[in-house]
């Protein structure tokens, strides 16, 4: 016995029709994608393990340092600053000076003296000889005394035979220098400076 088809009546049809027009649709939210599996990094293969004889600790350690204890490394030495500084004056004139062949002018004697008693000194000393025309003038600093040097801190010997290079070489008295180098053995060495001083404008 066959089924009769069943068919929605017009009324039926009307009222579906209103139903669908106030219905809202449902927003199926969708799954997230899934993650991508990390690469795996190329990373070195392993190697063998380095494998170290033992070594005998009294006689391995500081089996290479440099043998014996070296002092405090305070480079360049003022001497040689001096030496290596540029000849400004006839070079004649210069070996001679060196060679204790030109006796000074003029000499001052700082040593004993402090910093502060010695700069004003050593100011009027060189630009009153340079008034008086002179060239060449002793200064005297004595090559200073000997310190303890276990400290931690190293201290140079001689503050004045260390300073006076420096003040030679700054205004004012600059304008007035010409070269300093030691002096000869004759005339105090290392403890004294000859100052040849530039002729008058």
């Amino acid at each position: 016995m066959s089924r009769r088809k069943k068919t929605l009546s017009e009324e039926d049809k009307g009222l579906w029709n209103a139903v669908k027009k106030t219905a809202k649709p449902l927003h199926i939210s969708k799954a997230p994608a899934p993650l991508a599996r990390p690469e795996k990094p190329n990373l070195p293969k392993p190697t063998a393990p380095i494998v170290r004889e033992p070594f005998d600790f009294d006689l391995e350690i500081g089996r290479h340092a440099a043998g014996g204890m070296t002092g405090h490394d305070l480079a360049p030495s003022i001497s040689d600053r001096l030496a290596q500084a540029p000849l400004r004056m006839d070079r004649k004139k210069f070996g001679k000076m060196r060679k204790g062949n030109l006796a000074p002018e003029g000499r001052i004697d700082l040593h004993g003296m402090t910093i502060a008693q010695a700069h004003p000194a050593l100011t009027r000393f060189i630009l009153s000889s340079w008034a008086m025309d002179r060239r060449l003038v002793l200064v005297i600093t004595g090559k200073g005394k000997h310190r303890d040097d276990d400290g931690p801190i190293p201290v140079r010997k001689g503050v004045l035979k260390h300073q006076v290079p420096h003040w030679l070489h700054m205004a004012p008295l600059r304008d007035a220098v010409l070269q300093v180098t030691e002096a000869h053995l004759k005339h105090g060495g290392t403890g004294a400076y000859y100052v040849y001083l530039r002729r008058k404008k």
